[in-house]
């Protein structure tokens, strides 16, 4: 990016068509995640049918780890393809992404989730609003407001853990970035389904909250994923990123081999 004008206290206008470009990518991709897996969810609530059967809670967890792995592949190079607050303040808490952009990425995220949850309910009509909630997330029955709670920390924990892994460190082989952070989300859903529905995203439970009228748990959903977000990219950057692999004894055997003096080696 190039450098402010002012001492970097001003941006220059090229900055500032760069930040509008970051948020619109993330407007757009955090649109698309919600509604893809929205979508798919609101669908198994109403148990409408494509062929064959309605989607069920598999579908769903599928449904939003596929989209992720695309639009990580889709928008990794431009915005970084954060599309989840708890991923922006957890890479911004090690020092991985500017402080200065967390703002706008946050107000973009939300935007996005909202207009996808606008978009959904246009599509499926009403009962997708007053009987599905538009996909919105909230905690099975029977399930206390402190387990929804935990059980976001620990799939926030999961999913930011796994994108500060292969994002951040660059030993990680290139490419396997999508597939990684798409597997993660699947996983988390699946787990967290059953109690809290499974968010692992502030932004992806508040779109359809806000468009349905309804906000079941609402902190368990907002804190959560950002606290356990925050935790996973402060363990793996300060605790696990400096580890090294550790030679196998193949590999030392084989150097001390090398290193020996020929008449060894030939006596061997």
């Amino acid at each position: 990016m190039a450098a402010s004008s002012v001492g970097g206290d001003k941006p220059t206008p090229q900055e500032r068509v760069n930040v509008l470009r970051l948020g619109l990518a993330e407007l757009i991709g955090t649109f698309l995640l919600v509604l893809v897996g929205t979508a798919v969810a609101t669908a198994a609530t109403l148990g409408k049918q494509t062929a064959g059967a309605a989607y069920d809670s598999l579908a769903v967890a599928l449904a939003f780890g596929l989209v992720l792995a695309a639009l990580v592949g889709a928008l990794g190079q431009t915005s970084g393809c954060h599309v989840n607050p708890a991923v922006t303040l957890g890479l911004a808490v090690i020092g991985k992404f500017p402080w200065r952009y967390v703002p706008v990425y946050l107000l973009a995220q939300l935007v996005g989730a909202v207009l996808a949850a606008f978009a959904l309910w246009a599509a499926y009509g009403e009962r997708a609003r007053t009987e599905a909630a538009l996909g919105a997330t909230a905690p099975a029955q029977g399930v206390t407001n402190l387990q929804a709670f935990m059980i976001e920390v620990l799939i926030g924990f999961l999913l930011v853990f796994v994108v500060t892994a292969v994002a951040t460190d660059p030993r990680v082989p290139a490419g396997s970035a999508a597939l990684a952070i798409g597997f993660a989300l699947t996983a988390c859903v699946l787990v967290a389904g059953p109690v809290s529905g499974g968010a692992a995203n502030p932004v992806r439970a508040l779109g359809p909250m806000i468009i349905a009228g309804k906000f079941p748990s609402v902190l368990s959903y907002v804190l959560g994923p950002i606290l356990g977000g925050i935790a996973g990219a402060v363990v793996y950057d300060k605790v696990l990123a400096p580890a090294t692999t550790p030679e196998s004894p193949s590999a030392d055997t084989d150097t001390d081999a090398d290193n020996s003096p020929p008449n060894e080696r030939q006596d061997a």
